[in-house]
């Protein structure tokens, strides 16, 4: 018999994943035939997934798009999805898009999307167009980085007692151990050693509407019976 625990995932999908990333870039790296661009808050994206970049009239990169044959330029765009807290190894994700840049005829760039792909630690997943554009970004995307600084700077006995979950079942020698992620699934700490780490997923009692819900979240997770849902990942 099927019950909410067993059909409910322990994490985003591929595309969510993407979508999250997206949804809080402000910045990508642009390549295009023979040029390489930094762009910083120039980019927008909506709620289907379609980009649009947003380069001033006059940038080189607006003057190759209009010199472009018709089908545009083809353009390869990179994210890099980096932890807000001081990691050895800061880079969670990283989202290669590809296709055609097109203007648009009021300044912009429209990137017509051939090829979505992410690159996590756990390997590399090309995702569907059709699923792109039907994921939501995760509903605690744009609040994380506040919570999970927070968390570092001003509540290590909170740490104390997440870490305090998984008991005796992590590795030993542990020199230290810092948030590395939150989504509506649960929170994940990174505990670092002399040499690699291991990543530890809590997940919540109930997935987390937004970022107050999350922190209710985490107050009933240190409040349920030990041995709730965990999952350490050696790297």
């Amino acid at each position: 018999m099927s019950t909410d625990a067993d059909t409910t995932p322990t994490g985003p999908t591929a595309a969510e994943q993407v979508r999250t990333v997206l949804s809080r870039a402000t910045s990508l790296s642009l390549t295009t035939a023979g040029q390489d661009y930094d762009l910083i808050g120039l980019h927008s994206v909506s709620e289907r997934g379609r980009i649009t970049l947003h380069p001033g009239p006059d940038s080189p990169l607006a003057q190759q798009a209009l010199d472009a044959r018709p089908g545009g330029i083809a353009a390869l765009l990179e994210f890099t999805d980096i932890a807000p807290t001081p990691l050895r190894d800061r880079v969670r994700a990283r989202v290669t898009v590809s296709g055609g840049l097109a203007p648009t005829g009021d300044g912009a760039l429209r990137l017509d999307t051939v090829r979505v792909a992410l690159r996590t630690p756990a390997g590399a997943t090309r995702v569907g167009l059709g699923e792109m554009a039907l994921a939501q970004p995760d509903p605690i995307a744009l609040d994380e980085a506040a919570m999970l600084t927070h968390l570092t700077d001003s509540h290590q006995e909170l740490m104390n007692e997440l870490l305090g979950l998984a008991g005796s079942r992590l590795p030993r020698g542990m020199i230290r151990s810092l948030p590395l992620a939150l989504d509506r699934h649960g929170i994940t700490l990174r505990c670092e050693y002399e040499t690699g780490h291991c990543d530890l997923q809590l997940l919540f009692p109930a997935l987390a509407r937004d970022a107050t819900d999350a922190g209710e979240q985490i107050r009933r997770l240190l409040l349920a019976p030990r041995g709730c849902a965990h999952h350490p990942s050696p790297s």
